[in-house]
């Protein structure tokens, strides 16, 4: 829970209509993330029309992702010294001028990725900021429903992504994916009526400590795209001296203090666990369908979309349950999901495509449930004062989280590491890899959830004891 410090300043904020304000959260949201994997099916037609190999377009995804990830947590930072309206409004616009340039110099591949990574910049304010109005501008009742659709939208999001860009890409060109962002233009009036003047607050901005952040994340996201040694110890020095610098300036980039804060540790190893683990299964999932099952990437997006669907209509529920029943209830139910369907994909992988597809939807709505749920856990380790950075390093995590677990994935599929016979159920050995993979992923998310639940386990005990 937030102590004294943070429930007076909370106070100090005007509270937003959930009813008049989440529909513009869910709109806006949505567009923010879109762009992570809308390109994704693209990528042939892209390599193809550069004469590139697939690494090397491979790019168009790696800038955005180096560019989007940073940005998250700057944008968290800058949002405790400046106003959320302005910081807010600044990012889309960043991110619709990109847009247009990237659509616009489609001729040369250099300038798509340098509009690929100003992009990134610019849609990374959205998600990062967007977490700080909830924590902030939201009440202790309330947070737990706005994170529920936040959180359901971000999953549908990234699941109808491909599908959207699949179609977008066949029936015009894929240069036309540059345009989509355009609709974020719509929420600015309501973002500029509705979120308060909050004016600049004192203190600065440690800009050594920014670059050293900023640098190391960058090395260890290429080292996870592109596998090179030297991209893990340049990470793992940058990362290093950026803990020293902080405890030898005044006024460092993050507080060494919020660090130290336990539940706000223990908050983001859950959240990496878990966010990782599916993040690498879901990018498993497209490689395993065109294995097993023969589906090119629109059929593979439709295989998707139920379960995007339902973290949109289900998600929310979660939200509800939050507030009502504790998070702890919400995280357990969530990892239940998650660990049946993981269970169901490792069984069922030499039935029906479409069994498969209805397995999936738990695996949605589960996630949905656990990232709305360790996200309103660690907004309530937060005072107010520390909301933007913390809820920035929060999507940082989480953003760094689904790299790695991508990185891992691939090699698993293409070195063969699972492929014995473990469960009695899978009989091809085509299929031996996959099923291990599911079954490892169940095993990694029961860690993720005892992990919680002994950090977190308290407040469910705490409510049940006050209810």
């Amino acid at each position: 829970m937030l102590d004294s410090s943070a429930q007076g300043a909370a106070a100090s904020y005007p509270a937003l209509d959930v009813k008049k304000t989440a529909p513009w959260i869910i709109f806006i949201i949505f567009f923010g993330v879109l762009n992570e994997t809308v390109f994704n099916v693209s990528m042939p037609s892209i390599a193809e029309q550069y004469s590139l190999t697939p690494s090397a377009a491979s790019w168009v995804s790696t800038a955005f992702i180096i560019f989007f990830a940073i940005g998250s947590v700057i944008y968290g930072k800058l949002s405790d010294l400046f106003s959320l309206k302005k910081l807010i409004v600044i990012g889309i616009v960043i991110y619709n001028i990109a847009s247009v340039l990237g659509f616009v110099c489609q001729f040369s591949y250099a300038l798509v990725i340098v509009f690929r990574a100003l992009q990134g910049a610019g849609a990374s304010a959205i998600p990062a900021l967007i977490m700080v109005v909830v924590a902030r501008y939201f009440s202790m009742e309330d947070r737990g429903k706005v994170f529920g659709i936040l959180n359901s939208t971000v999953a549908f999001a990234v699941g109808i992504g491909p599908v959207i860009g699949g179609f977008v890409s066949s029936s015009l060109h894929w240069s036309y994916l540059f345009i989509i962002p355009l609709f974020t233009l719509i929420s600015l009036p309501f973002f500029s009526r509705v979120l308060p003047d909050e004016g600049t607050k004192p203190g600065s901005i440690d800009i050594p400590g920014a670059v050293l952040i900023a640098s190391g994340v960058a090395a260890l996201i290429l080292y996870t795209t592109e596998s090179h040694w030297y991209w893990l110890a340049m990470g793992a020095v940058l990362i290093g001296w950026f803990a020293v610098h902080i405890h030898r300036v005044r006024a460092p980039f993050i507080e060494p203090s919020l660090l130290r804060n336990r539940l706000f540790r223990s908050g983001l190893i859950v959240a990496f666990i878990i966010f990782c683990t599916v993040m690498g299964l879901m990018y498993a999932i497209p490689f395993m369908l065109d294995e097993l099952k023969g589906m090119n990437a629109s059929q593979v997006g439709w295989v998707l979309f139920p379960g995007a669907i339902s973290a949109v209509v289900v998600g929310p529920i979660g939200g509800g349950l939050a507030d009502k029943r504790g998070n702890t209830f919400v995280v357990m139910a969530g990892a239940l999901m998650l660990v049946s369907s993981f269970l169901l994909l490792s069984t069922l992988l030499e039935f029906s495509a479409w069994l498969l597809s209805a397995a999936l939807v738990l695996m949605y709505i589960g996630l949905s449930f656990i990232q709305t749920a360790v996200a309103n856990s660690v907004s309530r380790t937060l005072t107010m004062e520390e909301t933007g950075i913390g809820m920035g390093l929060f999507n940082l995590v989480s953003f760094i989280s689904g790299a790695v677990g991508m990185a891992l994935v691939g090699r698993v599929l293409s070195e063969q590491l699972l492929q014995f016979k473990a469960n009695p159920f899978v009989l091809e050995a085509a299929s031996w890899n996959y099923s291990n993979l599911m079954l490892a992923s169940a095993a990694a998310v029961i860690i993720g959830a005892l992990l919680y639940y002994r950090s977190y386990g308290r407040e469910a005990k705490a409510q049940s004891q006050a209810a």
